[in-house]
């Protein structure tokens, strides 16, 4: 991939539509978007459900494709790309931190934060190396032989977040990430994700209905009814 001028968007979408469904039962989720997101940005994206935010997410991750419209991904067009090929973006380039932690319940935290590694195809001493690691960076030097199991919701949910840097990527996808803590962890985690993005320099695109949550980005775009609400979209922290 091209390096990406600084004045480039890292992530584009142009004119996105996404369309669910056929004929009479066809259902618009994206109604022709353009949205930026720049290099070491942190993008808080909200809405009411069924905005379009989810689909919008999942876009920008590679799982699923528009309609029609482009999305571009460092000067290379994503909707161009097999699905092996978009496969191998997420797997490169693309973390993922879930509401739900999507960790594997009998296996450790370390063997949890390795998994992305073990797809890249890193050898197991610098993949342990690289996974506790990410562990000491969340604050978790010492748990790495603990199940999920075995860890609090916060403790799980930072699992994921060392899952996510791990493999050093260029942007860090966050699908409420808080949606499962209670008030204290959840700031516990944002204020996690705001020292990736301002010491490391991770691009963090974020869903989330929850304003005070949002306001750890440093721009909040609002989706309404498939569209961008440019009349609310404001600058963060």
């Amino acid at each position: 991939m091209k390096e990406n001028h600084p004045d480039n968007p890292l992530l584009e979408l142009k004119a996105v539509t996404k369309v669910y469904g056929r004929g009479a039962a066809a259902m618009p989720a994206l109604k022709g978007i353009d949205l930026a997101i720049f290099r070491g940005e942190f993008v808080a994206i909200m809405g009411t459900s069924g905005s379009g935010k989810s689909t919008c997410m999942n876009i920008l991750g590679c799982l699923d494709v528009p309609t029609d419209g482009k999305y571009i991904f460092q000067d290379m067009s994503v909707g161009g790309l097999s699905r092996d090929q978009r496969a191998l973006v997420r797997r490169h380039f693309l973390g993922f931190v879930f509401q739900g932690f999507n960790l594997l319940n009998r296996t450790s935290a370390l063997e949890n934060v390795e998994l992305p590694l073990i797809y890249r195809g890193v050898r197991p001493g610098e993949r342990r190396k690289r996974a506790r690691e990410a562990l000491a960076a969340v604050n978790l030097s010492g748990w790495e032989a603990h199940t999920p199991g075995e860890l609090s919701g916060g403790q799980q949910q930072r699992v994921a977040i060392a899952r996510a840097i791990v493999s050093h990527p260029e942007v860090l996808l966050a699908d409420e990430p808080t949606g499962n803590l209670d008030s204290a962890t959840s700031r516990d985690v944002m204020n996690l994700l705001q020292r990736f993005n301002r010491e490391n320099g991770i691009t963090i695109v974020m869903v989330t209905h929850e304003p005070e949550m949002a306001e750890y980005a440093g721009r909040r775009i609002h989706f309404t009814d498939g569209l961008i609400d440019n009349g609310l979209m404001k600058r963060g922290r």
